[in-house]
């Protein structure tokens, strides 16, 4: 019997037990409703269907974990046998006892064929699936077995093979080994000789190369040496033209602190003067408005010292206000 079959009575197993079981719980909850309704308080008569609900879950319970113990190999205790039976014997007592109580002996027989039936069905369900399991593992032992016998088998002659072979191998590797140390002997005079050959002119290329070497370095020395040369030169002739810079600006810098002093020298020999009490000519009054516009006066003050109208003077500030604005943008752009 093959694992096939084996599955194949398995689902036909399992599948007939739970039409047994759901067809049982069917027919008691269907004779077990009423006679829990009748010994019900009126306004609890909607809880008559859990009775035979819980029992039949149990039976459930029973039959699902029963199954899977059994498929696994494993046993549950008392405890799963005192569930099973006191579930059985309660499903019974619960669907004859309606009968009972009225002594219809044929209503008892006719009510107890179905929790019968599950009890029954219930143990021998347990009982099959447990040899079930038992004849699988025996299988899979049996099958186990023949796969080790045949694998030693293979391994044996795979042994037995490599064997040969490692001794065929042996042999040509002896043949080869004194056909090749003789050939290494022929080769290893002809090399001695190739080698002083070789030697020989290794020596005399590495002299020719020793003395290209040495001219080289002695090139690459007087270029190096050149170039630091030129470097030197170039830096001091940078350094000359920075010295030369410098003095250029440290003189622009004179020349313009002394014309800077020499116009405030004049600035403040025109306003040394004070007020006049008549108008200056336009060109010493515009000298003298310059000079006050530069130390910051005032346009009246100016106009004092010129002897000009202050419309005059402020006009003339107006100028080098803006004329003083042009030149610093032309100092930021």
């Amino acid at each position: 019997m093959n694992a096939v079959q084996i599955r194949s009575a398995e689902r036909a197993l399992s599948a007939g037990t739970w039409l047994i079981v759901a067809g049982a719980m069917l027919y008691s909850v269907l004779t077990v409703t009423p006679l829990a309704a009748q010994h019900t308080p009126d306004r609890w008569a909607w809880t008559a269907p859990i009775l035979p609900l819980v029992v039949d879950a149990a039976v459930v319970i029973v039959v699902r974990l029963d199954a899977v113990l059994a498929r696994l190999g494993g046993h549950g205790g008392r405890w799963p046998i005192a569930l099973r039976w006191m579930t059985g014997c309660m499903t019974l007592a619960l669907n004859v006892a309606d009968s009972a109580l009225q002594n219809d002996l044929v209503g008892v027989a006719v009510h107890a064929v179905a929790p019968l039936l599950l009890i029954v069905t219930a143990e021998t369900g347990l009982a099959y699936r447990r040899a079930i399991a038992a004849a699988v593992t025996r299988l899979e032992d049996e099958q186990q077995a023949e796969r080790q016998a045949r694998e030693r088998a293979a391994t044996e002659r795979r042994e037995a093979a490599d064997r040969r072979a490692r001794e065929e191998r042996e042999h040509a590797a002896l043949l080869l080994r004194e056909q090749r140390e003789h050939e290494a002997r022929l080769a290893r005079e002809q090399t001695e000789r190739e080698e002083a050959a070789r030697r020989a002119e290794r020596a005399e290329r590495e002299a020719r190369e020793r003395a290209e070497r040495e001219t080289h370095e002695r090139r690459e020395r007087e270029r190096e040496q050149q170039q630091r040369e030129r470097e030197r030169t170039e830096r001091e002739a940078a350094q000359r033209r920075e010295r030369e810079r410098l003095e250029r600006e440290a003189e622009a810098r004179r020349q313009e602190q002394e014309r800077a002093e020499r116009e405030r020298r004049e600035r403040a020999t025109l306003l040394a003067a004070g007020p006049v009490s008549e108008k200056l000519p336009e060109d010493r009054a515009r000298a003298v408005v310059q000079a006050a516009f530069a130390e910051g006066l005032a346009v009246r003050a100016a106009a004092e010292l010129c002897g000009w109208s202050v419309g005059w003077v402020s006009a003339r500030y107006t100028e080098h206000r803006d004329h003083a604005g042009l030149v610093l943008e032309g100092a930021s752009s």
